[in-house]
């Protein structure tokens, strides 16, 4: 593992995740692409305009890729929760990671269970409460450090903790 991190593999990491999506994405868009579509015989009187995705099973690899990729980093973030450093960042991620997989595990049957502006309305329900969970699960703890405890952000305290603890 030390062998990975000192040879720069992390570096890659994110390129290459970034460069999958893309391709499921232009494949997706590229052979099928989604579509305007009219609905009038959702509710009476009124013609819904919605997205049809065409193709599902496009649909749902980008949507199980997102899905894996926070996955595998709720699994990586956990074990590295409980490592002890002054300034460990996998406490707040795992934390993040659960509720992002959360929102996304209940939002999925809901999705499939809804019609109309309704799923629309979960969609955005969806981004946002997942968003603003991971922001505020990595930068709350954060701001409250910088903001309300001066006490840990000076540097003569971060060095007798550093030096005390070997």
């Amino acid at each position: 593992m030390r062998q990975l991190l000192v040879s720069g593999a992390p570096n890659y990491i994110i390129p290459i995740c970034s460069f999958i999506q893309l391709t499921f994405c232009g494949v997706w868009m590229g052979t099928n692409p989604p579509y305007i579509d009219t609905d009038a015989h959702s509710e009476h009187g009124h013609i819904i305009i919605m997205c049809d995705k065409v193709s599902l099973i496009a649909f749902y690899c980008v949507l199980g890729y997102l899905g894996s990729l926070a996955l595998v980093s709720f699994t990586v973030a956990f074990p590295a929760r409980n490592l002890s450093d002054t300034f460990n960042e996998a406490k707040f991620l795992t934390f993040s990671m659960l509720m992002f997989c959360s929102v996304w595990v209940t939002f999925l049957p809901v999705y499939q269970s809804t019609k109309g502006k309704v799923m629309v309305a979960m969609e955005v329900f969806s981004i946002l409460a997942s968003s603003a969970g991971l922001l505020g699960c990595i930068f709350a703890p954060k701001c409250y450090n910088i903001l309300l405890r001066a006490d840990r952000r000076s540097l003569p305290k971060f060095k007798d903790k550093i030096y005390y603890r070997k």
